[in-house]
């Protein structure tokens, strides 16, 4: 069963929109396969901890937007829940939010990467190959 969601980030990126996810689990959606999702790449990041940003920044043709969210994207939040996302307006706010996702874009410690194979390394471990 396909998740709507992620045929909408199919359809996004096969209109030239680049995305990028930083996944806490369980990624259905498959990132890097040509002609579907080649726009599309995905980090998973697990630690001790369960709690997790729900942070969505949208370019918006230079015009950036950033929200944050309730809920991640699983199905039962999407559609059996009532959840919230709201649009952060602070500049100073923004800033130091974009320097997390940064941070967790970059990460080289727990950061796995999701790719088409499924093979699901640690970013560290593909820099030493």
């Amino acid at each position: 069963m396909r998740i709507k969601m992620i045929d909408k980030l199919y359809e996004a990126g096969n209109s030239g929109v680049q995305i990028k996810l930083i996944v806490r689990g369980v990624c259905c959606l498959i990132p890097g396969v040509k002609g579907l999702s080649e726009n599309i790449e995905a980090i998973s990041i697990v630690d001790r901890f369960l709690e997790h940003s729900r942070i969505f920044i949208f370019h918006n043709n230079g015009d950036e937007k950033i929200y944050l969210s309730s809920a991640d994207w699983m199905k039962r939040n999407l559609s059996r829940r009532i959840e919230t996302a709201f649009p952060v307006r602070d500049e100073n706010i923004k800033k130091r939010i974009k320097e997390f996702v940064k941070l967790q874009l970059e990460d080289n410690s727990k950061a796995r990467i999701i790719n088409e194979n499924q093979d699901n390394n640690y970013r560290s471990a593909l820099k030493e190959i």
